[in-house]
């Protein structure tokens, strides 16, 4: 299969180019971005766009891929809802809607959080958003949309996040991460598993589509 990922210079965006470029059942990926990822592969194109909610002219560039891995995304701290709003819900939306719209029989897959609020009307600001931007991308008319709402991420394969405060967090809790993912299952995953389960998802399928992290671990 074909696959493009978004973000794909962020953290979990970094496992899910390296599980792809390892895996022989996707043939091609196309990272979308602001910046090249300086991986150099030969399975692997680079789509640089400027303004991430502008897809004019880029039709050709967009078409013909089996799965979209939407790892892009913002830490909600110093900002306002409406520049928030407009990396995560503003971006994923104009890049969902163009896909859509050139591979309609694409698998997309949304690497959202956990706390994400579907009612849309909880107390939280960024979990509100998500849930927005949740229930807009199964509205779309892809062949399967699904969602991913980790928890606690383990950075492997020498990833970092390029969050200063997350880099900093990882770093500290690093020793207790692999007694976490054991006792805390539900809560904790890694870059690989996430990186696996897209592709499980592109390629099989799955009976739910919203999973927390005990289903990811479970693909």
């Amino acid at each position: 299969m074909k696959v493009i990922i978004y973000g794909a210079t962020g953290m979990v965006g970094q496992g899910a180019l390296r599980e792809c470029l390892n895996d022989a059942s996707v043939e091609a990926v196309l990272s979308v971005g602001r910046t090249a990822t300086g991986v150099p592969h030969p399975k692997l194109k680079e789509l640089l766009v400027h303004d991430l909610a502008d897809y004019r002219n880029l039709d050709e560039g967009l078409s013909g891929y089996d799965a979209c891995f939407f790892c892009l995304g913002t830490t909600v701290a110093g900002k306002s809802e409406a520049e928030y709003r407009r990396v995560t819900y503003g971006f994923t939306m104009a890049a969902a809607e163009t896909l859509a719209r050139l591979n309609p029989q694409m698998t997309f897959v949304y690497v959202s959080a956990e706390g994400a609020d579907s009612s849309e009307k909880g107390p939280i600001m960024w979990a509100r958003v998500r849930g927005e931007l949740e229930n807009a991308l199964q509205r779309l008319p892809f062949k399967a949309v699904y969602i991913l709402r980790p928890a606690l991420i383990q950075p492997l394969d020498g990833i970092q996040s390029k969050t200063k405060a997350y880099r900093v967090m990882y770093s500290a809790i690093k020793p207790l991460l692999p007694l976490l993912k054991k006792l805390l299952p539900s809560y904790a995953t890694d870059t690989r598993v996430l990186g696996r389960a897209m592709i499980v998802l592109a390629g099989k399928g799955y009976g739910k589509k919203v999973l927390r992290s005990k289903e990811i671990n479970r693909l």
